[in-house]
Parts: C-alpha cells; sequence; structure tokens
C-alpha cells in the first residue's frame, strides 16, 4: 500500500479535491480525515482494513495537500475545510456517515457537524485539534514568519519537514511512509503550501466551536496516543469530558500519529465503535 493513489476529483471553490473509494458499493459508509501536515496516506493501512470488514470507505486529500491542488492565495484553513467537507458529502451523496477524523481534520469534522449542518451516524475523534491552546512554538514561530520560511533552500526546506513529521512518531516512521508522508511538500508548489497552511492556522476556529461541544448528540469516541508529545493526553480527557457520552480510548506506545504508530489496535477500536 506505499503506492497509494487517490483516483477522483472534485473542483471546489478552495481548488481541486483528490479522494478515492474503498469498500463494495452498498457498505455502510465511512469517511475518514486526516490532519496537518499529512495526508490521506495516514489511513493507508486502516482504510483498507476497514474495508475488508465491509465498509465503504472514502478517503479525501484537504485542498493544499496531498494529491489536491496547491496554488498561491489558497484559502486552506479550518473555517475552509469544514465547508469543503460539507460540499464532498453532498456530492457522495452521504446523508448520514460514520466519519473518523485525525488532528485538524477533528476540527474540521466538528466544524462541519456544528456549523455546516453535517450530519454524522458516529464520530471516532483521533487525537484531535479541539481545545484551546494549540500550536507548539515551533508552529507559531513558522506562522509568525511564513514568507521567510518559503525562502529557505529546497534541502533545507526538506530536512526541516522531515524532522517534523517525524517527530509526530512515537514507534519512528518506516522511510517509505515517511518519504509519502514528506513527498507532496517537496515540490515547489508544495514548499510554499506547507507554510501557508501554517500560517492560516488559527485557534480561533477551534474557539468558534469549543462551546458547543456539549450540544453533540451523537455516538463519540476519542482515542489518543498515550506518548502523544504534540498534543498530550490530558487534552483527550478533557475533551472527551465536554461531549456528552463520550468515550476515551486510550492508545498505548503512540505518539501523535496513531494510525501509522498502532494501525492494528486503531483498526480494532474503530471497529467495534462502528458495530456497538
Amino acid at each position: 500500500m506505499e503506492d497509494w493513489t487517490l483516483r477522483e476529483s472534485l473542483v471546489t471553490a478552495a481548488g481541486n479535491v483528490r479522494w478515492d473509494r474503498l469498500g463494495e458499493p452498498g457498505g455502510e459508509p465511512v469517511v475518514l480525515l486526516h490532519g496537518t501536515p499529512f495526508s490521506s496516506y495516514v489511513w493507508h493501512e486502516i482504510a483498507p482494513a476497514l474495508a475488508a470488514g465491509g465498509y465503504q470507505v472514502h478517503v479525501w486529500d484537504m485542498p493544499g495537500y496531498g494529491a489536491s491542488g496547491m496554488h498561491p492565495g489558497q484559502d486552506v484553513s479550518l473555517g475552509a475545510q469544514g465547508g469543503i467537507l460539507a460540499e464532498l458529502l453532498a456530492h457522495w451523496g452521504l446523508r448520514e456517515p460514520s466519519v473518523i477524523a485525525h488532528d485538524f481534520g477533528g476540527c474540521v469534522a466538528l466544524r462541519a457537524h456544528l456549523l455546516h449542518g453535517a450530519r454524522y451516524r458516529r464520530l471516532a475523534l483521533v487525537d484531535p485539534v479541539a481545545l484551546r491552546p494549540w500550536g507548539s512554538p515551533f508552529f507559531r514561530l513558522v506562522g509568525e514568519h511564513s514568507r521567510v520560511f518559503e525562502q529557505l533552500p529546497a534541502a533545507l526546506h526538506e530536512a526541516l519537514v522531515r524532522a517534523y513529521v517525524s517527530s509526530a512518531s512515537h514507534a519512528g516512521l518506516r522511510p517509505a511512509t515517511l518519504d509519502a508522508l514528506v513527498g507532496p511538500w517537496t515540490t515547489e508548489e508544495g514548499q510554499a503550501a506547507f507554510y501557508r497552511q501554517i500560517a492560516q492556522a488559527d485557534q480561533r476556529y477551534t474557539d468558534e466551536i469549543q462551546p458547543l461541544y456539549p450540544s453533540i448528540a451523537l455516538p463519540v469516541t476519542v482515542c489518543w496516543g498515550t506518548e502523544d508529545t504534540w498534543i498530550p493526553f490530558a487534552r483527550g480527557q478533557e475533551l472527551a469530558a465536554l461531549i456528552p457520552g463520550a468515550r476515551l480510548v486510550p492508545v498505548p506506545e503512540a505518539g501523535h500519529l496513531v494510525p501509522l504508530d498502532a494501525p492494528a489496535r486503531l483498526t480494532s477500536e474503530l471497529l467495534a465503535f462502528l458495530t456497538a
């Protein structure tokens, strides 16, 4: 599955979105959301496993990420991505899918549900960006000086991205996996896009919805890597306490990149949640 290809596309206001479906038609729909600075590739082990379990799995790269379009002036903010998800669900004809979202994708899923009227059967949040405050010192530094970082020599830029992405894993990423995650950011368009998405990150997009979490009225599970150094496990406990009936699932020996650090354990937990 190192050759991860999204075969379909949809032109949106934020740019071209690449997407794909796995599994037999008619299976219960599941939509997977990636985070930043990643792509749908983070699900390359879990998506086929869910499809083999009888689900029809929808994967997509957000505008400005992975194989989707990247261009100057592009709005890749959390505000834009929530609307794009709602647009995709309508395009796919999915009225009430189950949604599984990692990192930044957690906020996107929550915004689409709470602000754009997207309906879900169930929602699984995996180490999501959902609570204030967020953003590491590195993240804030880059956001404040994105124009400077965009001008880094290509080799230095790639080394920075590799180190940053690697730090999200506790177990350590296989070379081919790291290459697949870093690759989209190493083109000329990708280098600018990498700093653009950080520059547009703004805590106000989570501040806007955080007071609404107690109004969520659907089954929710919160899975969290116990060794997450990007967003500590305590944030998972706080988030689960805010959402009525939410269940917190610790994932031992996993960092922020739970789908890659502990794919078998996470798949097992997700299948149990989807069939509960």
